[in-house]
């Protein structure tokens, strides 16, 4: 058998005689075998592929593999722990029926109170479109919290929940608290406890919350264009600046700018249809927006294209 040779500018397994040849894997053999000339170049070649095979009659939902699931940091022993799976064989049990091979280590209620909230989060993020990195952030907080034991009384879910809220902040990409109340089984209410709670018990903090971390989103949901969406923004800066809207909140701000921008141009939105996006009552976006209002010609951006004059704005 020929030795290996190699490419030294491709650096690649290749035949000598017949460099550009493309090499035939056997599997079998685990061998590579040059096309042209049959010449073994490689030889004991590791089969990276499964080590089973599936046919059509096997019963489904069993599963061939040994090597169990990822490890898990988050988990007591990094979840590298064997369990051994029931017996079904007459030589898995003794003469009195008694399993002869049992789990030396079975699941803390830790571990399972950890894994039913990290199952949790996923769904919760999962059904408001949120990335992995952010799943990952709130999994860490709430072991954080768990493993300090300081919010006792405090049902998981409402942990999860409050982990959940905090790692959308913490990543810059906020959510509301009708937002994640929505996907969550808890009350707006615990949420909000739970969550000062824990920023108290991790000794953190998170930014404050401005109107342009919610502009954008409101107006995609929204179908409004960019040019609208440039001057809400604007509009809800300026207010805030000038101390326009003292106390209210930035959600409201930002969607009364919205509502005032929509009306100026030729895609008008609705108090109703805006509320329902932003999750706020249509009351509290004409409150806003009545306080604005008066000074609406100092909001606006100087290059902006009036549809609607702002003469003809409506009041509320």
């Amino acid at each position: 058998m020929a030795s290996s040779s190699r490419d030294n500018h491709l650096n690649k397994v290749c035949c000598y005689s017949h460099p550009e040849a493309p090499l035939i894997e056997d599997y079998r053999a685990g061998d590579m075998i040059c096309s042209e000339c049959g010449l073994v170049v490689g030889d004991r070649v590791i089969d990276v592929g499964s080590e089973w095979r599936t046919f059509s009659n096997e019963k489904a939902g069993v599963d061939p593999s040994r090597v169990g699931g990822p490890e898990n940091p988050l988990l007591s022993g990094g979840d590298l722990s064997t369990m051994i799976g029931p017996g079904t064989g007459p030589a898995s049990f003794d003469a009195f029926g008694t399993a002869k091979y049992q789990n030396r280590r079975t699941m803390s209620s830790s571990d399972r109170a950890l894994i039913a909230a990290f199952k949790e989060i996923s769904t919760m993020a999962d059904r408001i479109n949120l990335p992995k990195t952010i799943t990952d952030r709130a999994n860490n907080l709430f072991k954080q919290v768990h493993d300090g034991k300081n919010l006792k009384g405090r049902s998981n879910d409402a942990k999860a929940s409050a982990c959940l809220y905090i790692a959308c902040r913490q990543e810059g990409v906020p959510r509301t608290f009708k937002e994640i109340c929505a996907v969550s089984k808890i009350s707006k209410k615990e949420i909000g406890r739970c969550f000062k709670l824990t920023l108290k018990a991790l000794a953190t903090s998170v930014d404050l919350i401005t109107t342009a971390d919610f502009m954008s989103r409101f107006c995609a949901n929204l179908d409004l264009p960019n040019v609208v969406q440039r001057a809400a923004t604007h509009i809800a800066r300026k207010a805030v600046e000038m101390d326009i809207v003292p106390g209210r909140s930035p959600i409201s701000v930002a969607a009364a700018a919205i509502y005032m921008a929509s009306q100026a141009s030729d895609n008008k939105k609705t108090h109703k249809e805006i509320g329902d996006i932003a999750g706020v009552a249509d009351v509290t976006i004409r409150q806003s927006y009545r306080l604005m209002y008066p000074h609406a010609a100092e909001l606006f951006p100087e290059d902006f294209n009036f549809f609607t004059p702002i003469d003809q704005l409506p009041p509320v």
